[in-house]
């Protein structure tokens, strides 16, 4: 016989329902949209590597060539997009041109017939990623209640993320359903793509620009720049820090390999560390928002520090499993949490600038940690990558305890 629940759980739930309930509906379109481009995405992205290789007969050096110039532009777009909806004033045009993009290169994939055409639409897509990333988190910053804007964030991560887990299952079952026809798969994924441009339309509505807002003329300008504030960018370097520790997830996949996990199951492991990472960004968005942030981002780096550890020493799947999903639990405890930061320390006139510019300085420091990691993997093998990034992580943690007052972000509207 199940037990009654207790008042303390009856009460947090009701805390919850009531978030939910006030959460603005463009947060959760905004959350929509996300997913629905994720799904498409993580369906086309799951299967291409092995599709460049197996089909098209492309080298692994010029998958990985591809795949570091295409994230290397969406992390240079996001500053230039991120400063142009500042000085235009205007989120959604941006973040709709940006999913409209990455929508219309879709089609290209199952139609192509040779590398060169993936890889203009890789590169097209990637440019579509950027030029969204800023503007729409800004978005979210300009529509969410401020007491609300923890549980915003995380909610929108949340969906997000439950797209990326969704995408590499349905790739999944629908190569197994058509004999492993890539063309049928690539098709399908063409839907919710554009699914996700007409939500993003039709769906959001973005807030009028405050009247007594100051206008941004220069918004990449050092002036402005130093507008910023400090805290802002302490907000940054710790990030770029944290960033240098959580290298790419394409290790967790390697590492599952080198266990001797089966090719064809390879998905799984985004698919699990994907699950962990949704189920959690949500909960710990509404948390942030009643008790101390950096205490949180501090137990998102232990547990950081705890999967980098079992996946260095894991002597089997299940703990490679345990690792993953420790893994995706420290992003949950972190990514929204670091975006709330950034949206409430950097002034509102400048909050597309912000994200811009925090975008590309944690995308290079992932590249420069996958680089590391790679190095690290080739010469040490799998336990010198993740015990590197165990130590970048504790030194993450102390510049968190050491800065815990600088970032303490001021009150922003």
């Amino acid at each position: 016989m199940a037990e009654p629940d207790t008042p303390d759980a009856v009460a947090a739930d009701a805390a919850s329902t009531s978030v939910r309930r006030r959460i603005p509906a463009g947060i959760w379109a905004l959350g929509v949209v996300s997913m629905l481009m994720d799904i498409s995405s993580e369906m086309i992205h799951a299967l291409l590597p092995v599709y460049m290789v197996t089909v098209l007969g492309t080298s692994a050096l010029a998958v990985g060539f591809i795949e570091g110039i295409a994230e290397a532009t969406a992390s240079i777009s996001k500053v230039f997009s991120g400063a142009l909806s500042d000085w235009l004033g205007k989120r959604k045009l941006l973040a709709a041109i940006g999913y409209g993009l990455a929508a219309f290169t879709k089609p290209i994939f199952p139609l192509a017939s040779s590398l060169d055409w993936l890889v203009a639409a890789r590169f097209i897509d990637r440019i579509g990623k950027g030029i969204r990333g800023a503007p729409r988190d800004a978005l979210v910053a300009d529509i969410a209640p401020p007491e609300l804007r923890g549980a915003s964030f995380g909610l929108r991560q949340s969906l997000d993320t439950i797209g990326a887990f969704l995408g590499p299952l349905l790739a999944i079952g629908l190569m197994w359903l058509t004999a492993d026809r890539f063309q049928t798969v690539f098709w399908v994924a063409v839907i919710p793509a554009f699914l996700s441009v007409g939500v993003i339309l039709f769906a959001i509505k973005e807030p009028e620009r405050p009247k007594t807002l100051r206008k941004v003329r220069m918004p990449l300008h050092r002036d402005e720049l130093r507008r910023l504030g400090s805290a802002y960018w302490w907000v940054v370097a710790i990030a770029a820090v944290f960033t240098l520790a959580r290298f790419s997830e394409a290790f967790l996949i390697l590492r599952a390999q080198s266990i001797g996990l089966p090719l064809s199951l390879v998905p799984i492991v985004l698919v699990l560390m994907s699950l962990a990472y949704s189920l959690s960004a949500y909960p710990i968005g509404i948390l942030s928002d009643r008790m101390d942030r950096v205490t949180i981002l501090i137990v998102g780096m232990v547990l950081l520090i705890l999967a980098d550890l079992v996946l260095a020493f894991a002597p089997s799947l299940l703990g490679i499993g345990v690792g993953v999903v420790f893994w995706g639990l420290h992003m949950g405890f972190t990514q929204g949490l670091i975006a709330t930061l950034i949206a409430e320390s950097a002034p509102a006139e400048l909050r597309g600038t912000a994200f811009g510019m925090f975008n590309l300085v944690t995308g290079l420091a992932l590249l420069a940690a996958s680089v590391m990691a790679g190095a690290l993997w080739d010469v040490v093998g799998p336990q010198g990558t993740f015990v590197a990034g165990a130590a970048f992580a504790v030194l993450t943690v102390a510049g968190l305890v050491f800065m815990a007052g600088r970032l303490k972000a001021p009150d922003r509207a």
